[in-house]
């Protein structure tokens, strides 16, 4: 049995060997390790050096800074590649381009970007976002840590929740959201810099999770930590203004993660459907398996379309931030019904984590959350639709 072409149409030679080469990787030096790394749940930086030396951190930046010149496109045809065997390294890298280096990149001072892209673009080095707290997920205006000028340091206090890429081995600052000030009545909020180590920033111990086991996640906390005035990250008071920017581009990468999980998914099923002998016959002659399978198959290709789409209008200079929403949406939403599909079909195996699907089926609930929720997503579509409603805050 077979799926269609993922590469066939729609993307350029050069694109078509990237996607090529990080699957071979995902499939020869990922995928032999996805089980034990999720059992541990430990962050394989063996694998995280790897791909740094393929250059995939690097992806979508310039090369004037130590990037790769390519496309976000680009990024997203590796994450989903990853993504098909394991969930935890494509978000691994998905966080360490869009959340921990794209605003440094974005947003930073020359010596910023001198001093801190370099580690980041090769790989020896991660960075996390911290902007999730208790009380300010979607919601992300009502962040409550906070920061002060005192002399020439920013004091700052509060705590973050649910960041990734924040206490690894190579993990060497996060960039953290907090109320600088009043805006004509409005908190007015930045983002600062903070180097690991720090002291009084202090990383909590990584959390019990549902799924992504081996990705890197933690929650902060900042008691009086002092930084340097120049750590400010961007024009001050307009901090949650540029990462609603990054957020958008951070969602086609999570669509491309779930479009990978959706067809990692399916390739698991058509190979257990084609192996499997129930009473004489293949499971895949069946006519109720070979119709869930093709409802698996449509999802991946729409997800891969609409993530593709929005990529090539956000590389083209073009406004995104719909379709973006729109291919977040889709790709979650296939993410987590293959995944269902997926454990069905192979039925009491299934529920045993040593196979893919049985990962693919806890890591995938979080595409439904993550960098946006599904209804957040809606409220998105429905305000590009000309709608309006109370709710504030959704990008």
């Amino acid at each position: 049995m077979a799926i269609l072409d993922p590469y066939e149409g729609g993307l350029t030679d050069e694109e078509r060997e990237l996607a090529a080469l990080v699957r071979a990787f995902a499939d020869e030096r990922v995928a032999p390790q996805a089980y034990e790394a999720d059992r541990t749940k430990t962050l394989p930086l063996g694998i995280v050096a790897e791909m740094g030396e393929m250059g995939l951190f690097g992806l979508p930046f310039s090369e004037d800074v130590g990037g790769q010149g390519g496309t976000y496109a680009a990024l997203g045809l590796a994450i989903e590649a990853l993504a098909r065997v394991d969930q935890s390294i494509a978000i691994t890298l998905e966080a360490g381009v869009s959340l921990g280096a794209m605003p440094v990149y974005r947003f930073g001072t020359d010596a910023q970007r001198a001093e801190l892209l370099p580690e980041l673009l090769e790989g020896r080095a991660l960075a996390g976002f911290g902007l999730t707290e208790s009380e300010a997920g979607s919601d992300a205006g009502a962040t409550r840590t906070t920061a002060r000028l005192d002399g020439e340091e920013w004091v700052i206090d509060g705590a973050k929740q649910f960041i990734t890429n924040s206490g690894t081995a190579i993990t060497r600052f996060v960039t953290v959201t907090a109320v600088t000030g009043v805006d004509a009545g409005r908190p007015e909020i930045s983002t600062i810099i903070v180097p690991s180590g720090t002291p009084g920033f202090t990383v909590g111990p990584g959390y019990d999770k549902v799924g992504w086991h081996a990705s890197d996640t933690h929650p902060l906390r900042f008691d009086g930590v002092r930084v340097p005035a120049a750590n400010l990250l961007g024009e001050r008071g307009r901090g949650l203004a540029n990462f609603l920017g990054i957020l958008d581009e951070g969602r086609i990468a999570i669509a491309a993660l779930a479009t990978g999980a959706a067809e990692g998914c399916l390739e698991a099923a058509l190979d257990y459907a084609g192996s499997r002998i129930v009473f004489g016959e293949r499971l895949g002659t069946r006519q109720s398996i070979q119709f869930m399978l093709a409802r698996m198959q449509q999802r991946v290709h729409v997800s891969r379309l609409a993530w593709l789409h929005a990529a090539r209008l956000r590389d083209a200079g073009r406004p995104f931030g719909t379709a973006a929403a729109l291919a977040k949406l889709t790709a979650g939403e296939a993410a987590m019904d293959n995944a269902r599909d997926a454990t069905q079909i192979f039925g009491g195996n299934g529920f045993m984590n040593e196979y893919p699907v049985a990962r693919h089926y806890r890591d995938s609930k979080i595409l439904e959350i993550g960098e946006g929720t599904t209804e957040v997503q809606l409220l998105v579509i429905a305000r590009a639709l000309g709608l309006t409603g109370s709710a504030r805050g959704a990008r």
